[in-house]
């Protein structure tokens, strides 16, 4: 006498989500073949038939059945399986963490898998690396930060900010700040053609050095617009008179100028302020120049006409860097403050962006 089969009733949402499993090209099969097995079951099909058409064993349909039967649609899916066990555990991880705080080796700057597998022993190479990644340690990797120390960081820094967000009525708000010693290197370069066939782009390693040139750089901070002077050095006297083009750009307005703290931007006497009384300087804390906006154009312009380049000439750098300006400016949005909270600490990225 045959054993009575396990009464399947399906729902109209679990018949729904069976139905979503056969449908869809990214189900596991497995997954495909229990809801099969569970919704002909739900018609009345007997196991038997369901086992003949799904060629399987007739144990297997019947335990699918049985299983949703007591726990539902959770109960196909497969159970968290331990897996295998660790072999090296929380002693091999403690022992690995505690040799990183003594010195390396004789020799070393610093340790590596190998090292501490060598200074350990019984550990090898592979378990430390895994412990070590684990854990989120990249002991090779090197990260550089520039915390502010200025006292009166909060002050100064909401001082800019503000100025950023809401800038005063009818005057304009420019970032001032240069750019040095911008090379006129020549170098080869173009396509090379490899043995495989494909075709790559680079340039020569060697190079030949034709001078430097100083850019001075505002940007408006409204329009996203730059005024630029070229210039051999970036004494107090270049910057002044950059400062004068800058005041015949705007000769009706209040003109407020971000600037950082270097010896240059910052006057022994109040001679030039007092003969443009319109001209307010507002200086970035100390170690904080990202505070500027013309700090992210300096790197658009490295990376969009500058970088990967090749130059004879101080005056070939001069006019590519003035032909970039003119066609920025066509084209030119202002940047977007995105940033919450400023610390001393922040980072130059996630500073400002382009708005799209």
């Amino acid at each position: 006498m045959s054993a009575i089969a396990t009464r399947v009733v399906v729902t109209n949402e679990e018949r729904d989500e069976l139905e979503c499993w056969l449908r869809s090209p990214t189900t596991e099969q497995r997954l495909a073949f229990r809801a099969r097995v569970v919704l002909a079951a739900a018609k009345g099909e007997g196991s038997a038939s369901i086992a003949r058409r799904e060629r399987v064993r007739l144990n297997t349909v019947s335990t699918w059945r049985m299983r949703f039967a007591e726990g539902g649609i959770a109960a196909l899916k497969d159970q968290q399986r331990a897996g295998r066990p660790r072999q090296y555990g929380a002693e091999a991880e403690q022992r690995i963490l505690a040799k990183l705080d003594e010195p390396p080796p004789d020799g070393y700057s610093t340790w590596n898998g190998t090292l501490l597998a060598q200074a350990l022993e019984e550990i090898p190479p592979d378990q430390v690396w895994r412990i070590l990644r684990r854990n989120g340690i990249q002991l090779q990797r090197r990260r550089n930060w520039c915390i502010s120390t200025d006292p009166e960081f909060a002050p100064k820094a909401a001082e800019i900010v503000g100025l950023y967000l809401d800038p005063p009525e009818n005057a304009v708000v420019l970032c001032v700040d240069e750019k040095p010693s911008i090379q006129a290197l020549e170098r080869a370069q173009g396509y090379l053609r490899l043995p495989n066939g494909r075709a790559v782009r680079g340039q020569s390693h060697e190079y030949k050095r034709h001078g430097t040139t100083t850019l001075f750089a505002a940007l408006e901070v409204a329009t996203g617009k730059i005024i630029g002077m070229h210039a051999k050095r970036k004494r107090r006297e270049e910057f002044l008179a950059f400062m004068n083009q800058v005041v015949a750009a705007y000769p009706k307005q209040d003109i407020h100028v971000i600037l950082d703290n270097l010896s240059t931007h910052k006057p022994k006497h109040d001679a030039w302020l007092s003969r443009h009384p319109s001209v307010h300087f507002h200086f970035t804390p100390t170690h904080a120049s990202w505070l500027n906006q013309v700090e992210a154009w300096f790197s658009i312009l490295s990376r969009s006409a500058l970088r990967a380049s090749s130059f004879t000439s101080i005056q070939q750098v001069c006019e590519r860097i003035e032909s970039f300006i003119q066609t920025y400016n066509r084209f030119s949005k202002p940047f977007r403050w995105k940033a919450k909270e400023v610390h001393p600490s922040a980072p130059k990225r996630n500073i400002a962006d382009l708005r799209k």
